[in-house]
């Protein structure tokens, strides 16, 4: 059996320690968020955060990820209400819709650690991010409203 916290859920899972983290999400959870595409690690579509850094789930074994906190894109917000999936819909990212989830879990990672991001701090964060429909510069605009967004949210508290 294996433990993982994905979510904020933990789950018992009967499957092998050596398969990849994105077959646990996909086919025993049903958490499709997560893409499929290259299958070796590069193209970022698969990406998922491993206790709050970007992970390719397509080539990380699920027993490597036990204990860890895993978050998915069905993690970050049920009513899409979280800074980045607000500025991501008000500046029309998605095209085909393949890497958004690792894009947004990407941006995600990138706002928590470095709130003020630059062009260059946003190019290296999602550098790995293969975007076949060409919404770099959306991207960019995108997550530079969502920081704006965030520290005003945090300015309230």
């Amino acid at each position: 059996m294996l433990r993982l916290t994905i979510n904020g859920d933990t789950h018992e899972l009967d499957v092998d320690g050596d398969t990849p983290l994105l077959w646990v999400l996909r086919d025993h959870l049903s958490l499709t968020g997560t893409k499929f595409s290259c299958g070796i690690g590069v193209c970022g579509s698969c990406t998922v955060l491993i206790d709050g850094k970007p992970s390719r789930s397509c080539v990380l074994a699920a027993n490597q990820a036990a204990g860890k906190k895993i978050v998915t894109i069905e993690g970050i917000s049920t009513t899409d209400s979280h800074p980045v999936q607000v500025a991501w819909e008000e500046h029309q990212v998605p095209q085909c819709g393949y890497c958004q989830s690792g894009q947004i879990l990407s941006a995600i990672a990138l706002l928590n650690s470095n709130p003020a991001p630059t062009d260059e701090d946003i190019n290296n964060a999602l550098s790995g991010i293969l975007c076949r429909c060409g919404t770099y510069p959306r991207v960019r605009s995108a997550i530079m409203s969502a920081a704006a967004y965030m520290l005003e949210e945090g300015s309230e508290s």
